[in-house]
């Protein structure tokens, strides 16, 4: 096993916040491997943004140590930025510039050789789907497509780890679709690539995720394996009145919570089998009209939330 990128006990205390407050980052480990699609999942303010700035050599640590492709962020921070593609979550082309003109300037940023420059650009164009749009100002891009050019731009260099903060983010759902195929290629290419996102579902994408919250790492794993630690089955339920339907969910013996979802309840229980056959009984006898009881399965948000209410149980 080859780690591509390495962090022990990464701490960032920022100057405006006091030792008595909780710091963006907190003894943060991490390990990931060479060639795989890790996910860093997360709520705004997590700390995800400032673990990949320092992970992308543009922030310091206020302590710990992080080392990728072998180099350390701190003392070898050049080697590490050869090696490396950060695109962050903000715009951060240049507007007034056309898509083939950001191209050539970041290639030439990263020291690609100009005869090099012209097939690697032309593959870039392909791979992102912009080649009927090298002439367009980067200002002029659907949010899609911007996100598209950052990515290209972010692999002009061909880097051996690439770091996305939130790469969909504000994006449109067909895009979202098209950034992660392009994702899919970059990966086929042995790249090791670290993704931050605040989507659950896009977690279930990830070979391997991190949750973190309050800028503490609560839990790491493959998403089936997280998906299978929670200590208990689901079961869904959509019935009317909804208000009936939740007096019933806290009331039903076996259902340790619940949360809604759209128009329908996700119970969480001990046994599934008796929880429905109790469910069903006591909405029944409530007059309630049932259009959905079944055992649903667990997935990325149910694991996120059971692991956020426990650490907040504990603090």
């Amino acid at each position: 096993m080859t780690i591509s990128i390495e962090a022990l006990l990464l701490t960032k205390r920022y100057s405006s916040q006091t030792k008595e407050s909780r710091p963006a980052l907190d003894a943060v480990d991490l390990q990931v491997e060479a060639g795989h699609l890790y996910g860093l999942v997360g709520p705004d303010g997590a700390g995800k943004t400032t673990l990949l700035r320092i992970l992308s050599t543009v922030l310091m640590p206020t302590s710990g140590s992080a080392r990728l492709a072998g180099f350390d962020v701190i003392k070898q921070s050049e080697q590490v930025r050869a090696r490396l593609g950060y695109m962050p979550q903000a715009f951060s082309l240049y507007p007034d510039l056309s898509v083939m003109e950001n191209l050539r300037f970041y290639a030439d940023m990263n020291g690609v050789p100009r005869g090099k420059q012209k097939v690697h650009i032309e593959e870039l164009l392909q791979f992102a789907r912009l080649t009927d749009f090298t002439s367009r100002r980067s200002e002029n891009l659907s949010g899609g497509m911007r996100k598209k050019l950052a990515l290209a731009c972010s692999l002009i260099h061909e880097p051996e780890i690439l770091l996305l903060d939130e790469p969909t983010t504000g994006v449109d759902p067909v895009s979202r679709r098209e950034l992660w195929q392009l994702l899919a290629k970059v990966i086929e290419r042995g790249v090791t690539v670290v993704v931050s996102t605040p989507y659950m579902d896009e977690a279930e994408r990830c070979d391997v995720v991190s949750i973190i919250y309050q800028g503490r790492m609560l839990t790491t794993g493959a998403p089936v394996e997280l998906e299978r630690q929670i200590p208990f089955k689901l079961i869904e339920v959509k019935a009317k009145p909804r208000g009936t339907l939740r007096k019933v969910a806290d009331k039903t013996e076996g259902v340790i919570g619940w949360r809604a979802v759209g128009d329908r309840l996700r119970l969480s229980v001990t046994d599934p089998v008796e929880a429905q056959k109790r469910i069903e009984s006591d909405l029944l006898k409530a007059g309630a009209e049932i259009s959905i009881l079944r055992e649903a399965r667990v997935m990325m948000e149910d694991v996120f939330i059971h692991l956020v209410e426990k650490q907040e149980k504990q603090a």
